[in-house]
């Protein structure tokens, strides 16, 4: 690699940090030579998403990818392959790949090895048809769901977030590079706690805060997980925007964690220091200080890169060292992905690995498990014989609303905006004419398909209205169906996508939590009729007014469930699956409560002295860790294996818990810590492990928990990670306001503050004990 570096031009240098969009080559879908010649004569770092910016299905993908790839080793001075990133925040973004349930929903699974073995889904897809850098996971710890972008992170939890992060990291990037996907944690840090709710506003993160809950996922994925790739927030922390941000990109990513990746841009970010932070004077400043701080590689397209960093190297704003450190930090990934030794893909091959049975399994048992039975008033599971089901709403015959923002269906359309408006988020691009664009939602069936496919004639379908247009007039036809029905099932929700038309996704923001629309009349009308209703929600943050939850006789979450959510919908709702989704954010009552999470300090989460909001009870609506099911689970016993522990070992806990129904079923076992009383205020709880235990009737099982002190610290009054002695109270149940007091135990040592290693997490064994009556405790 030096000798390679040693020999290249600057021009050459500087390729290696830009992009260029795959419709760049494309010349009426077609992969264009003479269009290479233009904009790959100098190689190139990154191509940006043959399969998500374009309309070619999976062997044309390959065919373009293996294109590029020829042009630049057979055509180019040094033959320096390219690495191509794709979207993969639901799947890969592709015409034909699999559409997995977005991450939200993924983080109510409360299941880490099922979203390995999602991003190791993905990662095959990935190779099958070239591509070599998925731009996910999102480590975004989110408290505001007001954000459009709630529904691609894993929640409120720092830890929950980091051990669905770990696991996607691990499975994407596989057991060695040059088989794996590199992994690109996003959007570092703090993207998720904007100012109002808002894309791209700034974030007011204290030091402490921003150790403990934003920055911990994108360490434990570096250090736990060895992530590859980091992509810096469009916003702001305390007046520095995260792209210029050296102490940020250098000194804790690489200097303190020892992170050896590529920093990449956001798309446009680099420019936006200029144009839209206004930290830069103009582009050329723009790009040194973005290089400066650590920032490696420009996407979606070279811009700042190219003659206004030359320029600035030229000025001295930026060194030739810096430059070349970023540069062969991308040709390691190239060695790496064994790209130099077999740069092309196998495009017969394509076709058995994208969208394979296994992989649509893995999608199904990832939606059945995101299910969020939030309210049952005993009206389900509905009964096989129970009579006529009024379907009705804006979500239930529709496929496209089944998706989340960064599915291929959702993302294609911000480039049709895109060449409407000469412009993609808020930046000037061409999208060219000659570029074949079309949604397709092929082979993902509805509500409406599968819950006919089960119950026959006796669903009655009214569209009810639209998720977002005022007009009344399908209510009369959906109150006459709910009127004549047993039970009328609403599926309701948002439309997610990037677009205008959109109500919930990247820069779709809400002042609002109600549903969009007419949507909450049409549940009061509904309603009214006097029939049972069940409330299916198909939305990409908490949503749903008071009266809905309320009024409706059982209410179930279904986030954005991807391509196999309509079938895991049908069967929770038939009792064909039973419900085990716990929710990964805290459910307001309204946008009045935000922000409302779980671990608050002990003077927070209330009005000090009487309690509530006048007009709102401070809880939220349902609790971080909530989740109904058609199984009752009860926890039998709780012990500690010892009372004290030095600091620097750990402590085991065990929990029994049993299955007091009549049918099999699964329940996530949650263990919570509280420190009472630290040199620095602590939460009132934080979570520290979990589990997923399955038992059958009248079964038992036990959990045994080993916690490692090295988790229980945090930063001192000097911004030291600590592990102090003292007590450590620890709560077991099955959410964040449904706990037990499981036991307390000491940690000693020879000083006030003993020099602990940081640790991430324990390790969790479940076994099923022998059966016996179980009794509640």
């Amino acid at each position: 690699m030096a000798d390679l570096l040693a020999r290249m031009t600057r021009e050459e240098k500087l390729a290696q940090l830009g992009s260029v969009w795959a419709f760049s080559v494309l010349d009426g879908g077609r992969y264009s030579e003479e269009r290479a010649r233009t904009v790959l004569r100098h190689g190139l770092g990154h191509v940006t998403r043959v399969a998500g910016a374009t309309n070619l299905k999976a062997v044309q993908v390959a065919r373009v990818a293996n294109a590029i790839q020829r042009f630049l080793v057979t055509r180019t001075r040094l033959g320096i392959p390219a690495i191509v990133h794709e979207e993969v925040c639901s799947g890969l973004m592709a015409r034909e790949a699999t559409i997995f349930p977005q991450a939200i929903g993924v983080a109510s699974t409360w299941e880490p090895e099922l979203n390995r073995r999602l991003a190791d889904a993905v990662r095959a897809q990935m190779r099958a048809m070239g591509s070599h850098q998925g731009l996910s996971p999102v480590l975004d710890v989110v408290r505001d769901p007001r954000w459009g972008r709630t529904e691609e992170t894993y929640g409120e939890d720092p830890y929950l977030v980091a051990r669905m992060g770990v696991a996607f990291v691990r499975g994407l990037q596989g057991d060695s590079p040059a088989e794996g996907v590199i992994a690109t944690a996003k959007h570092f840090v703090g993207y998720g706690a904007s100012e109002g709710g808002l894309n791209w506003a700034p974030a007011h993160l204290p030091p402490r805060l921003l150790r403990e809950v934003y920055l911990y996922p994108f360490e434990a994925a570096v250090r736990e997980a060895g992530l590859q790739s980091v992509m810096a927030g469009y916003h702001e922390l305390d007046g520095i925007p995260c792209h210029a941000n050296h102490e940020l990109l250098t000194d804790v990513l690489r200097r303190e964690w020892g992170f050896t990746g590529t920093v990449v841009s956001d798309y446009f970010a680099v420019d936006d220091l200029h144009s839209y932070h206004h930290f830069a004077e103009d582009k050329r400043q723009a790009a040194a200080t973005a290089l400066g701080a650590g920032t490696d590689v420009e996407l979606p397209a070279t811009d700042a890169y190219a003659d206004a960093l030359a320029h600035a190297l030229d000025a001295g704003q930026v060194s030739e060292g810096e430059l070349n450190e970023a540069v062969a930090r991308v040709l390691r990934h190239k060695f790496e992905l064994g790209l130099f030794e077999n740069p092309y893909v196998d495009e017969s091959a394509v076709a058995v690995t994208v969208d394979a049975e296994r992989h649509r399994e893995v999608a199904l048992e990832t939606a059945r498990r995101s299910l969020v039975l939030l309210k049952n008033e005993g009206v389900l599971p509905l009964r096989p014989g129970a009579g006529t089901v009024a379907l009705i709403g804006p979500n239930a015959d529709s496929a496209r609303h089944l998706l989340g923002d960064y599915s291929f269906a959702a993302h294609v359309e911000s480039l049709l905006e895109a060449r409407e408006r000469k412009g993609l988020l808020g930046q000037t691009m061409t999208v060219p004419d000659d570029l074949e664009i079309e949604e397709s939602t092929d082979g993902v069936p509805t509500v409406r398909d599968e819950l006919t496919a089960r119950l026959g004639d006796r669903v009655r379908y009214a569209h009810g209205c639209d998720v977002i247009d005022a007009s009344r007039d399908g209510f009369d036809e959906a109150v006459a169906a709910a009127a004549a029905a047993d039970v009328a099932v609403l599926v309701l929700g948002d439309r997610s996508g990037l677009t205008t038309r959109a109500t919930t996704g990247e820069s779709r923001d809400r002042s609002s939590l109600e549903l969009p629309g007419v949507q909450e009349d049409l549940v009061r009308a509904v309603v009214a009729t006097g029939t049972p209703v069940v409330a299916v929600l198909v939305a990409g943050r908490p949503v749903g007014g008071d009266f809905l939850h309320e009024e409706c006789a059982a209410v179930l979450m279904a986030w954005l469930p991807g391509q196999t959510g309509a079938r895991a919908i049908a069967e929770v709702l038939l009792g064909e699956v039973n419900p085990s989704g716990k929710l990964p954010i805290s459910y307001p009552r309204s946008v009045g409560q935000i922000p409302v999470f779980y671990g608050h300090k002990v003077s927070g989460g209330r009005s000090h002295w009487h309690g509530d909001y006048v007009d709102s009870p401070v809880s939220p609506r349902y609790p971080f860790g909530h989740g109904l099911g058609y199984a009752p689970f009860v926890v039998e016993n709780v012990t500690l294996d010892r009372a004290e522990v030095t600091a620097g070992d750990s402590v085991t806990v065990e929990v029994t818990v049993a299955n007091t129904g009549d049918r099999a079923g699964e329940e996530v076992v949650q263990l919570y810590i509280r420190d009472p009383q630290a040199t620095v205020t602590r939460p009132v709880l934080e979570l520290k492990s979990f589990a997923r235990v399955c038992a059958g009737p009248g079964r038992r099982t036990a959990v045994r928990f080993r916690l490692p002190t090295g988790q229980l610290g945090f930063y001192d009054r000097n911004m030291d990670y600590t592990v102090e002695t003292g007590h450590i109270e620890v709560h077991v149940g099955f959410s964040s306001d449904a706990l037990a007091l499981a036991g307390t135990f000491a940690i000693t040592g020879d000083a006030d503050r003993p020099e602990v290693r940081k640790a991430y997490t324990g390790t969790v064994s479940v076994v099923e004990v022998p059966s016996a009556t179980a009794r509640p405790r």
